[in-house]
């Protein structure tokens, strides 16, 4: 410990500021969470529980996400989640705070909350992802349970889904792209991010999304802002979506207007013809915007302990 300087050693042995140097910490700013899709409304609760009790953001975004990850009822993250064509649940997510510390886990397999092992990742180890059977093996070494996430609904459906699909990556329909993606500022004016997913139903074996991704799924600069995506992951990946929002509100640009900008990007390049991307954001000072490529996007917003779904405005007209 370097007490003298009012210094101490923090995680890998880097000097920090010792948290009493300063005296307590003041709340400084309302607390406000958003997160994708109607699965954000009860995820937005469970964040809100903590910030209202002036908890931290990383630990709001880590709690919210978890709960659509243990609804066997969201078809799309965690358990219930639709599988591969192969018959196989995998799931990818990642987590990010406002000094840049960020963990993930890509094609993990048999563990119901990826974004806690996600968690493990960016504080117990030095480095950012750890996907499949490594991911999987860090995981139960920390404690977590292997379970098998294909719940009878889901078989089913990708039983049928076998009858005429002739073994093809089914891409995109109203219900394969619901990843959470959930946003919070906290009391102290501190931002997070959490995004959790089971990928697109029925992709091929080992493919992997946006959501696990830094700077793609979620991006999170603790000085200006953060965002996060759903959609098709790959659009995503290709332009850097959330990194990209972040970027240009630091140039000035507002939360709404990054992310229209982002998903001009998208538009400019690929055939938007059959695919959904929506981008979320919110500023350091709680400005928040929301834009997809088409009708249909919805996200979850709680602030003054109201929470709500609203329709996002979009690009298709």
């Amino acid at each position: 410990m370097l007490t003298g300087l009012g210094l101490s050693l923090g995680k890998y042995g880097y000097a920090q500021k010792s948290p009493n140097m300063a005296g307590p910490i003041q709340p400084k700013t309302s607390p406000i969470v958003l997160s994708t899709w109607n699965h954000g409304i009860p995820a937005n609760q469970a964040a809100w529980n903590i910030l209202k009790a002036n908890g931290k953001a990383i630990d709001a975004v880590e709690a919210g996400v978890k709960i659509p990850e243990a609804d066997p009822n969201v078809s799309s993250v965690g358990l219930g989640g639709l599988p591969d064509r192969d018959g196989n649940v995998t799931l990818d997510a990642c987590i990010m705070d406002q000094t840049g510390n960020c963990g993930s886990v890509s094609y993990l397999q048999h563990i119901k909350h990826p974004i806690s092992v996600a968690r493990k990742v960016m504080d117990n180890t030095p480095h950012v992802m750890l996907s499949g059977e490594g991911a999987l093996r860090f995981a139960l070494e920390n404690g977590f349970e292997k379970e098998n996430l294909l719940t009878a609904e889901a078989k089913a459906k990708w039983m049928e889904w076998q009858k005429d699909a002739k073994y093809k990556p089914w891409i995109y329909d109203d219900s394969n792209h619901d990843t959470i993606g959930l946003l919070a500022l906290d009391s102290f004016g501190d931002l997070s991010a959490a995004c959790t997913t089971s990928g697109l139903a029925y992709k091929m074996h080992g493919r992997v999304g946006d959501s696990p991704i830094i700077g793609a799924g979620l991006f999170v600069d603790g000085e200006i802002g953060a965002a996060t995506a759903t959609g098709v992951g790959e659009l995503v990946m290709k332009t850097l979506g959330s990194f990209l929002i972040v970027e240009l509100m630091r140039q000035g640009r507002s939360p709404q207007e990054a992310c229209e900008e982002a998903i001009l990007r998208i538009a400019k390049k690929e055939d938007i013809k059959n695919v959904q991307v929506g981008y979320l954001a919110l500023d350091k000072e709680g400005n928040y915007g929301a834009y997809a490529l088409k009708p249909g996007f919805q996200y979850a917003i709680m602030v003054n302990g109201e929470n709500k779904l609203i329709d996002s405005d979009h690009l298709e007209r």
